[in-house]
């Protein structure tokens, strides 16, 4: 079995899971099923609640960052089955900041034709820590010194091939699965506790006010994740069975405006001032003034 999370109201949830069996096994077996080269799972970088516009070129999809922003990333499942994802930022698993292969990872889980909405890295069973746009230096993989993946937003999908069977804290049936990961009210005692590898929410605060703005960012400064501030996020782990082969996988690309100009998905600003010698070429000898103005 492998182990998972899911969301239930304000609870989230991770699981642990074992591959479907094998075909010809006797009276267990199940049809595998093996689905399109397209399909309607999505990830959204949500922006202050709004989903960020995708930029698509170079074989992958973009997002525009947006420096100091906390963001969330929400994760939808169009099909008629439960099933488990495997969700990466920076190449740092969302749950424990391990670096794994999806199989192997531990995972969110969502309901039939469900959406949930991870907002931060998860640090124990009780709370989490927002996800915020940094630089490189300042991103939660940098401080962890894995800093080899920067700037990329990973999802493996896994269909459920059997029942689910939870342990510990049971929460109530949820009568809406549309939940944020991270949402609640700032869980202070938990930020003043120092947290796990040495991350501390003061500082990520203070790098944040110090960053450079947009308007005097050079090209050096390239986007990452860091690891923002303390908020409840209620955790329980289930088993559940998955297929072994993903349905679906989705990979999105962040950088600050400066990278996607340079990487030719956006197009270059206008400079703020008119060139002069362009300036002088448009000059014109007369026009249609009958006599001197006042200066």
């Amino acid at each position: 079995m492998m182990s998972v999370f899911s969301f239930v109201g304000a609870l989230s949830l991770f699981f642990s899971f074992t591959s479907a069996p094998a075909a010809g096994s006797g009276p267990q077996e199940r049809r595998i099923y093996y689905p399109p080269p397209y399909s309607n799972f999505t990830v959204d970088v949500l922006i202050n609640g709004a989903p960020a516009e995708k930029l698509f070129g170079r074989g992958r999809s973009y997002v525009e960052a947006s420096e100091g922003a906390e963001y969330e990333l929400r994760v939808r499942n169009p099909l008629p089955v439960r099933v488990a994802v495997a969700l990466s930022v920076d190449g740092l698993n969302t749950i424990d900041a391990r670096r794994t292969s999806a199989w192997e990872s531990s995972k969110w889980v969502i309901e039939p034709y469900g959406t949930i909405r991870i907002g931060g890295w998860q640090m124990s069973t009780e709370r989490a820590r927002k996800f915020y746009f940094t630089t490189e230096r300042d991103s939660y993989a940098a401080r962890l010194g894995r800093a080899s993946d920067l700037g990329i937003i990973t999802a493996v999908f896994y269909r459920e091939t059997g029942p689910a069977v939870t342990y510990g804290r049971t929460p109530p049936y949820p009568g809406e699965d549309h939940r944020r990961s991270g949402e609640g009210e700032r869980d202070d005692s938990a930020q003043n506790a120092p947290a796990p590898r040495g991350a501390d929410a003061e500082r990520s605060k203070a790098n944040r006010s110090a960053a450079p703005s947009e308007a005097l960012r050079t090209e050096e400064d390239y986007a990452a994740t860091g690891i923002g501030r303390s908020v409840n996020n209620h955790v329980y782990r289930v088993d559940m069975s998955l297929e072994r082969r993903p349905a679906a996988e989705v990979t999105i690309r962040y950088e600050y405006r400066p990278a996607l100009v340079r990487l030719g998905l956006l197009p270059r600003p206008r400079p703020y001032h008119d060139d002069p010698l362009r300036r002088r070429e448009r000059a014109r000898g007369f026009n249609d003034s009958d006599f001197s103005p006042e200066p």
